[in-house]
C-alpha cells in the first residue's frame, strides 16, 4: 500500500502546483481555453510606445493570486465614480454610460457620485493650461471620499491631468494600495465633446476607467497580448488598445470576483452594440462565438 499512497500523494501535489487545477478556474477552464484563441500577441514595441520606454515583467495568474489582490467582501464591494469639476450635459451623459459600462465590466455595483468642484485643488497644484496634479487628487482630494462600502473610488476630472512637472499630461493614475484612481475626459473628446465624437469618447473613457480600476483590483500592466491592461503613452496607443481583457487577465478577474463569464460577455456585447463601439463589439462577438 505504501507505493500506492506515494503515488496518490504525488498526484495531489501535482494538481496543487498546476495553476489550471485551481478549483475556481477548473470549473471555467473550457471558457478560458476557448477565448484564448482570440488573444492577439503584442508586436515588438516601437519607439515612443509604452513598452519601448518601460521595462515591465508582466504578471502571471499565479503571481496575481500570490499578491493577495484586493477582493470584494459583503461589506465592501461597490465601485464609486466621482466627477471632479463642471461638466456639460453631454459629458454628464458620457459619465453615466461609463458608470453603466464599469458595472458590466467588473460585475460589481457601480455608483456615480455627485460632482465636487475642482476649485478645492489649490492653485499651486494646477497649471496655466488648466491641468490638475494627478497625485494631489489621489493623495489629498480623494483621501476622505471613499464610502465605507467602496472597493474602489475613481475620480473623473473635467480638466486635464499631469503626474509631475516633467510630464506634459497623463490619461489616468491609480494607487494599488489606496484603491483610488483618477482619469480625465479632457483629452478624450478632441477638444470638445459633441454628437460626432461621442462614441469615440465613450470608447476611450470606458477603456481608461476599466484599466485604472483594474489596477485598484491589483491587476498589473499586461505585456503578453493586446489587452485593456496594456500600458499607454499616447492617445493613439490608447485607441489601438482593446476594451477586452486578454484571456489571462480575464482569468485573474474572474478568480477574484467570481461572476458569470458568459453573462458578462453578453452584457458587454450589448453595450458596445448600443453605443456603436464597433471594433470592441467585434472582439466581444468573437469571444461570444467561441464559447457558444
Amino acid at each position: 500500500m505504501k507505493p500506492l499512497r506515494l503515488l496518490l500523494l504525488c498526484i495531489l501535489l501535482s494538481c496543487h502546483n498546476n495553476p489550471e487545477e485551481d478549483p475556481v478556474i477548473r470549473a471555467q477552464n473550457n471558457y478560458f481555453k476557448a477565448i484564448a484563441k482570440n488573444d492577439i500577441q503584442l508586436s515588438p514595441p516601437k519607439e515612443g510606445e509604452w513598452l519601448f520606454e518601460h521595462q515591465e515583467g508582466g504578471q502571471t495568474f499565479e503571481a496575481y493570486k500570490k499578491a493577495k489582490p484586493v477582493k470584494p467582501t459583503p461589506n465592501r464591494s461597490v465601485i464609486y465614480l466621482l466627477p471632479v469639476g463642471e461638466f456639460t450635459a453631454l459629458q454628464q451623459r458620457a459619465l453615466s454610460l461609463t458608470r453603466e459600462y464599469v458595472a458590466l465590466f467588473f460585475q460589481l455595483e457601480t455608483v456615480l457620485l455627485k460632482p465636487i468642484p475642482d476649485t478645492s485643488v489649490p492653485g499651486r497644484f494646477q497649471t496655466d493650461h488648466l491641468q490638475l496634479l494627478a497625485p494631489y487628487v489621489l493623495d489629498t482630494l480623494l483621501a476622505d471620499q471613499m464610502p465605507a462600502s467602496g472597493i474602489a473610488l475613481m475620480a473623473i476630472s473635467a480638466k486635464d491631468l499631469y503626474p509631475k512637472p516633467s510630464w506634459n499630461y497623463v490619461f489616468g493614475l491609480a494607487s494599488y494600495t489606496k484603491r483610488v484612481g483618477v482619469t480625465s475626459i479632457y483629452r478624450l473628446q478632441n477638444k470638445q465633446l459633441d454628437t460626432t465624437n461621442f462614441s469615440q469618447c465613450i470608447g476611450r473613457l470606458t477603456n481608461i476607467s476599466s484599466h485604472e480600476i483594474g489596477h485598484m483590483l491589483s491587476l498589473h500592466h499586461c505585456i503578453f497580448a493586446r489587452c485593456v491592461m496594456n500600458g499607454s503613452n499616447s492617445l493613439a496607443e490608447t485607441d489601438n488598445a482593446p476594451n477586452r481583457l486578454c484571456s489571462d487577465c480575464q482569468k485573474k478577474l474572474y478568480w477574484n470576483i467570481r461572476y458569470d463569464n458568459k453573462k458578462r460577455l453578453r452584457q458587454l456585447l450589448d453595450f458596445c452594440r448600443q453605443q456603436s463601439l464597433n471594433k470592441n463589439w467585434e472582439l466581444f462577438q468573437a469571444d461570444n462565438k467561441a464559447v457558444l
